[in-house]
């Protein structure tokens, strides 16, 4: 059995920001929560290069498609590298193996009958002389009165067709486009009604898929599900393979969703396995994504899945809210955004993790401020965390000459232990994050609290044997919060790992540790409380 994980595939026209990772960071949780405990898994994600918010930048740039799609493509592998993201393969859509991929499945919904050609108006600017990919139709939202593109307003999530619009413009200059006639391939989407209400239904009875996306995938159900344009007139993307339609591409809402099972084949290839054992009935698979691409998630890709007859349909469905910054929306075109290759430079990576998963917006929009992540940093991360491994590290490299000492672990210490690798296991596998470190991290006060009361600084001198327990103890929470937070907090539990010369993490218990400590270092720096005046004006500066 394989557990799948796909992360969104973010576009490649500009860079990633902290709402970007707050949303796909519970994909490497899982990874490597699934990894600890010997399962099987394939994570996978890359870089969407082919829609038309790539073809706006290169236009307003006054440069290739292609340039811009490698400059954001290679800061993304960068940046998830930085973060300590484990994909198995991070691919890209405009790489020929996905070309390929994406036109047989195409023909594939073609030869079983999903598929058909229909003669349709679009947006059509006299003044550029082209035919108008939706995103480069603006204008007013029908369903909300809000500012929408032609593919879907931001504002109340409806998914829309560009003549929809109110208002209609062309992105591209301004004016108003004409409406025209053109041929084009569309998806029987209706055809999938019932199958997708009654895998919704299994969804909601097994509490596997996100509340926001169960209840917005239900919206649409009984709007009851339209047909949609499976063809486009693009500037770039994946060609359609049929004669009479060149020039014409596969539209992007097929082609990049299906960048999971693309990615896929390509990695199974380059392994040597099959796909059919990795992508079955048995498949275990999460998505994770913002909930502005949950209907992407959970009624375009398991539609073209049924259609191909692929089995492994999305099991869980990890759609976040959204993050804000300060307060506000976050908004990149006015730059009002904490961009990630910027923060990479000046912050641990493990605080920016830490910081996404206390305050993950699992089920309501949360906020990131400098305030915040500042003084968690320093009181949690540090004060509680990194504190406890230093003092407990650094007194037996002082009063053990670094060897720890032997010791019976307490049961209430030891029983604590293996709930938290039950429940905290428990809730990742719920797509819980927030609440699992909470968990742990209320283990480590309590660790805390346990050195203060045994005062081994006091035992050293007047009751060692009672200080050997007492150290043998810390140091068994200290090896067991390695392996526990290693999927939230990778970069410090390698640290820890190292210090303790541990070989491998695993979700099961560490019961007796006897190690000489290699060179102790802290886990984290603090942080000067007076660079959250400084983010702060940054900001506002930029902003």
């Amino acid at each position: 059995m394989t557990i799948f994980i796909g992360g969104a595939w973010p576009y490649a026209n500009g860079s990633l920001h902290l709402g970007h990772v707050a949303a796909l960071l519970p994909g490497d949780i899982l990874a490597r929560y699934y990894r600890q405990k010997g399962e099987k898994v394939l994570y996978v994600s890359g870089s969407d290069c082919n829609g038309t918010p790539i073809s706006i930048r290169a236009n307003k740039e006054g440069t290739t498609t292609e340039a811009i799609a490698n400059r954001y493509h290679q800061e993304f592998t960068e940046s998830f590298r930085k973060l300590g993201f484990t994909y198995d393969f991070y691919s890209r859509t405009d790489a020929d193996h996905h070309h390929k991929s994406v036109q047989e499945i195409f023909l594939k919904l073609l030869e079983n009958g999903y598929l058909y050609k229909k003669t349709i108006e679009q947006a059509y600017c006299e003044t550029d002389q082209q035919f108008l990919p939706d995103r480069f139709v603006e204008g007013v939202c029908p369903n909300c009165g809000a500012k929408a593109r032609g593919d879907q307003c931001d504002n109340c999530s409806a998914i829309l067709d560009p003549l929809d619009l109110l208002e209609k413009r062309c992105k591209i200059c301004g004016s108003q486009p004409s409406i025209k006639e053109t041929e084009h391939f569309y998806f029987s989407l209706s055809q999938f009604q019932q199958r997708l209400e009654a895998l919704v239904e299994d969804a909601e009875q097994e509490n596997s898929w996100r509340e926001n996306a169960i209840s917005l995938t239900q919206r649409y159900l009984n709007d009851g599900v339209p047909d949609r344009a499976a063809t486009r007139d693009l500037p770039n993307g994946v060609n359609v393979p049929i004669p009479g339609f060149e020039g014409k591409k596969i539209y992007v809402w097929i082609e990049a969703v299906s960048g999971y099972l693309t990615a896929s084949r390509e990695w199974a290839k380059q392994q040597n396995e099959k796909i059919a054992d990795l992508w079955n009935k048995e498949t275990i698979s999460y998505y994770i994504h913002g909930k502005d691409n949950i209907p992407f998630h959970t009624i375009i890709w398991p539609s073209i899945l049924m259609g191909i007859n692929n089995l492994a349909l999305p099991t869980h469905i990890i759609s976040n809210e959204y993050l804000t910054l300060e307060k506000r929306k976050i908004a990149t075109s006015q730059n009002w955004a904490v961009w990630v290759p910027d923060m990479l430079e000046r912050y641990d990576a493990d605080s920016i993790r830490y910081f996404l998963t206390i305050n993950a917006p699992e089920n309501r929009d949360t906020d990131f401020s400098w305030r915040e992540f500042i003084y968690s940093h320093n009181s949690e991360l540090l004060g509680a965390y990194g504190n406890f491994v230093n003092r407990t590290l650094k007194f037996i490299e002082k009063s053990y000459a670094g060897t720890t000492p032997i010791g019976k672990i307490e049961l209430e210490i030891k029983g604590k232990v293996e709930v938290l690798y039950k429940e905290v296991g428990s809730l990742i596998r719920e797509g819980q994050f927030k609440k699992s470190l909470e968990q742990i991290f209320e283990f480590v006060r309590y660790a805390n609290k346990y050195f203060d009361e045994q005062k081994p600084w006091i035992q050293i001198n007047e009751d060692k044997p009672s200080c050997d327990k007492t150290m043998a103890n810390c140091v068994y929470i200290i090896a067991n919060l390695t392996q526990l937070l290693n999927p939230f907090l990778p970069i410090s539990s390698d640290k820890v790992k190292e210090m303790l010369g541990l070989k491998e993490l695993r979700w099961e218990e560490i019961e007796v540790l006897t190690v000489h400590l290699e060179e102790i270092k802290p886990l984290f720096e603090r942080i000067d409380v007076k660079r959250i005046d400084e983010e702060l004006e940054r900001l506002n500066e930029t902003y």
